[in-house]
């Protein structure tokens, strides 16, 4: 137990109306009876310096990645490190490190097809390099770094770009992690970073921006399964292109560079022939400059989508894309990447939570509300909690599309929802003689990623059969989110269990919390 973890647990044993007497009892009871054999102690002091060992380990190892990837791309090419990795100590021998790179693709089976690392994958890599030498794993670790580390260098302009271009990329995933589930700033902060990166390394040019995602055709599915829809775009291109439908038959290079999975660059779009200009009254003389379209990858390396930048509102010489452009420009993708899918996963434990509660109400009429929050996390280490469902005693939601902001200085009354958070456990207390009970859902590392906060009135608890009910509800939602987090692991292949389950993410999410209550009761016949 964390010391969160333990004051909680003491707090739920106590209750709420114990007098400090009986406190100071329980106190010394405990510092009495808790022995620990020095076995015991050792194991436990053991396990502690392994968990610190591990966390150095891989912050060593993001920090060599980081240095590697100058560029902030998300990934670093196989062959590349392979290739200076085939001169460690005079040169590794070429067994062990196919032996090594095989081991990995079992492990990361997209990787015999893109063969990118990303940085999960690249500390893999290195540790399974690192088991194949005898001697002490640590020291070889650390001799793989410090060569490495020396086998790139940056000039300290390049140092400068890529700083700025990092603060940039992470104002990105900040957008995702405080707008609960709304994609609207994160598109702002993909346009912004692109337009700082062209006015402080790209000569002023004057850029056209554009997302478009990969959507199912429902219009005419006669025609074709997918279409792009443009989702976001620079301002200027908003009246032309925002909500744009583009289709496989229709000229363009977009569905080439979905199909390819690489990056198309057109220098002179005037010379390709087959280039779709959404403004059908920009002039002939003005259809000049450059096209850059770029996939964007899920964690599988799929295809959901594309950026596209072009110049053809740069009527000047300089109208190209210089390679360290582009190469920032997949950072972005990677940096969007990263950033949808956080709030795909906010939308889905989302929906996990609507199902799970569209199950629970008629069970329980005991339950007076519901409230479901998202934890985000906050300035300086801090965090916040956004408010996302309520549901009242009839089991009516409201699903608020603006999340209300809970910041803990500010909300002394609900500290208990804080408190919840910080120990992820359960939370009982009593507020205004309103009792409730606060449940946390957890991440894969048992942090807590959303909350339950369940109001019982003036019950001190739930009838039986009722807490039964909510003690099943809570176990599907928290074995449904499981299941969403993981599958959105590299390393993890999507599973299906039904059929309806092949149908749209946003669908599926609640369907399975049905998937996993049907398990269980499979498992009772």
């Amino acid at each position: 137990l964390t010391l969160p973890q333990f004051v909680q647990l003491m707090d739920n044993f106590v209750g709420e109306d114990i007098s400090l007497r009986t406190v100071k009892r329980l106190t010394a009871f405990i510092k009495e009876e808790y022995k620990q054999t020095e076995e015991e102690k050792m194991e436990q002091l053991e396990k502690v310096h392994h968990m610190s060992h591990m966390a150095q380990r891989k912050q060593l190892l993001e920090a060599l990645f980081e240095k590697w990837d100058s560029s902030a791309c998300g990934s670093l090419e196989l062959e590349e490190v392979v290739a200076v990795l085939s001169t460690f100590e005079g040169g590794l021998g070429k067994e062990a490190l196919m032996n090594a790179k095989e081991q990995l693709c079992s492990q990361y089976p997209h990787l015999s097809r893109v063969g990118k690392l990303s940085p999960k994958a690249f500390q893999t890599f290195l540790e399974l390099i690192a088991s194949t030498f005898t001697g002490n794993e640590d020291e070889t670790i650390d001799n793989l770094v410090k060569f490495l580390t020396t086998s790139v260098e940056q000039s300290h302009t390049e140092s400068l770009q890529s700083s700025a271009r990092r603060k940039w990329l992470q104002d990105i995933q900040q957008a995702a992690e405080s707008s609960g589930t709304s994609m609207e700033p994160v598109y702002k902060a993909v346009i912004k970073a692109l337009s700082q990166d062209m006015e402080a390394h790209g000569d002023n040019k004057r850029i056209s921006a554009y997302i478009a995602l990969l959507e199912e055709n429902r219009l005419s599915p006669e025609q074709e399964q997918v279409c792009l829809r443009y989702v976001a775009c620079t301002a200027d291109d908003a009246p032309h292109v925002l909500n744009q439908v583009l289709h496989r038959d229709m000229q363009g290079v977009s569905f080439a560079a979905i199909d390819q999975g690489k990056p198309i660059y057109v220098p002179k779009v005037e010379l390709h022939g087959n280039i779709h200009f959404w403004n059908s009254d920009r002039p002939v003389e003005e259809r000049k400059g450059s096209l850059l379209v770029l996939p964007l990858y899920d964690a599988h390396w799929r295809v959901f989508g594309i950026l596209g930048l072009d110049t053809l509102r740069n009527q000047c010489q300089k109208s190209i894309f210089l390679t360290h452009e582009i190469t920032f420009y997949k950072g972005v993708c990677h940096a969007f990447s990263k950033a949808y899918h956080h709030i795909c996963m906010q939308e889905n434990v989302l929906q996990v939570a609507v199902t799970a509660l569209d199950w629970l109400y008629p069970r329980t009429p005991s339950i007076h509300a519901v409230t479901a929050y998202l934890v985000a996390p906050g300035k300086d280490k801090s965090y916040a909690l956004y408010k996302v469902i309520t549901t009242d005693n009839t089991g009516q939601k409201e699903i608020h599309s603006s999340p209300v902001v809970l910041l803990r200085e500010e909300n002394l009354l609900r500290d208990y929802l804080f408190k919840c958070k910080d120990s992820s456990e359960v939370t009982l207390i009593s507020v205004y003689g309103e009792h409730h009970i606060a449940v946390p859902l957890h991440d894969l590392s048992r942090q807590t990623l959303s909350i339950f906060d369940i109001s019982i009135g003036q019950h001190k608890k739930l009838p039986p059969q009722e807490q039964k009910d909510l003690q099943k509800m809570l176990k599907m939602a928290q074995a449904a989110c499981s299941e969403i987090l993981q599958r959105s692991l590299e390393e993890t292949q999507p599973t299906q269990v039904l059929e309806a389950e092949r149908v749209a993410n946003m669908r599926h999410a609640g369907i399975l919390f049905h998937r996993f209550m049907l398990q269980e009761l499979r498992e009772c016949v």
